[in-house]
C-alpha cells in the first residue's frame, strides 16, 4: 500500500545537522518503538542537564484509503544521539558513530563543492582528522588504557607472530575474517577490548580496521598461562 509522508515540526536545528529516532531504529536494527522509549528514558536527565527537551516531530501517512496515520519521532543532533547510544550494545552503538562521520564527511564534500577554490590537501586531511578523531576517542573508549598484541608479546620476550600462533595453539584465541577473535569460552570476562581505526584517503573513500586489545586482566590472565614471571 502506498504513502505519502508529511513531516510536521518547528525546526529549531536549523543548519544543525540532525538524525531521527526512524534512522536510528534502522541503522541499528532495534524496533522503532523501543528506540523512542530509550529516548523518553532517558530525556529527564538531559534535561536536567542542559535546560532541553528532546525535539518531538510528527509524521502523517496518506494512506490509498484516504485516512492519515499519525507517527511520532524524534529528531535529535549528533551530541544527542551519541547520549542515547550510550545505552546500546557496542555493535549499534559502532554503527552509530560511524553513520555520523559519514554524514559530517559528505558535508566536508559538499561544502567543498561549492566553493571555486579547493583548500590544500593537508587542510582537507587536517579537517577529516578532526571529525575522525571526535567518533573514534567515543567509539574506543572502552578500549583506553589496552594494549595491543605486538606491545603484549613484548612483555613474554616474543614476536607477534609467534605470540598470536601461541595463544592459538592454546585455544586462547582464534582466527577468523582476517581478524583474531577471543575464544567463545573466554568471552565476557573483561579480557580483551575492541578497538577501531578510520582512515580516509584524499577522495573521501573510508577504510575501517577493527582489532583486539588485551586489558589489564587479559595480561594477568596470559601470564597465569604463559608462566612468564615478567608482569
Amino acid at each position: 500500500m502506498k504513502t505519502i509522508a508529511f513531516y510536521k515540526n518547528e525546526n529549531q536545528y536549523e543548519n544543525i545537522q540532525t538524525m531521527t529516532s526512524l534512522e536510528i531504529a534502522e541503522l541499528t536494527g532495534k524496533q522503532h518503538k523501543n528506540v523512542m522509549q530509550a529516548i523518553r528514558n532517558m530525556e529527564p536527565a538531559w534535561e536536567k542537564v542542559t535546560g532541553l527537551k528532546f525535539q518531538l516531530c510528527e509524521k502523517s501517512y496518506l494512506l490509498a484509503n484516504g485516512v492519515t496515520k499519525k507517527q511520532p519521532f524524534y529528531q535529535l543532533t549528533k551530541t544527542e544521539c551519541l547520549y542515547i547510544a550510550t545505552k546500546f550494545n557496542d555493535e549499534a552503538r559502532a554503527r552509530l558513530v560511524l553513520r555520523w562521520q559519514e554524514l559530517e564527511m559528505e558535508e566536508v564534500k559538499r561544502k567543498m563543492s561549492e566553493v571555486r577554490c579547493l583548500p590544500e590537501p593537508k587542510k582537507i586531511l587536517a579537517l577529516a582528522d578532526e571529525i575522525i578523531g571526535e567518533g573514534l576517542r567515543m567509539l574506543n573508549e572502552p578500549a583506553e588504557d589496552t594494549l595491543t598484541a605486538t606491545q603484549v608479546a613484548k612483555t613474554f620476550n616474543m614476536t607477534v607472530f609467534d605470540f598470536n600462533a601461541v595463544l592459538r595453539d592454546m585455544g586462547i584465541q582464534y582466527r577468523r575474517g582476517g581478524h583474531w577473535n577471543l575464544s567463545d569460552d573466554l568471552q565476557g570476562r573483561g579480557y580483551t577490548a575492541q578497538r577501531t581505526h578510520v582512515s580516509y584517503s584524499l577522495k573521501g573513500e573510508k577504510k575501517i580496521r577493527t582489532y583486539m586489545t588485551w586489558t589489564m586482566a587479559g595480561l594477568r590472565y596470559l601470564n597465569s598461562k604463559l608462566g612468564y614471571p615478567n608482569f
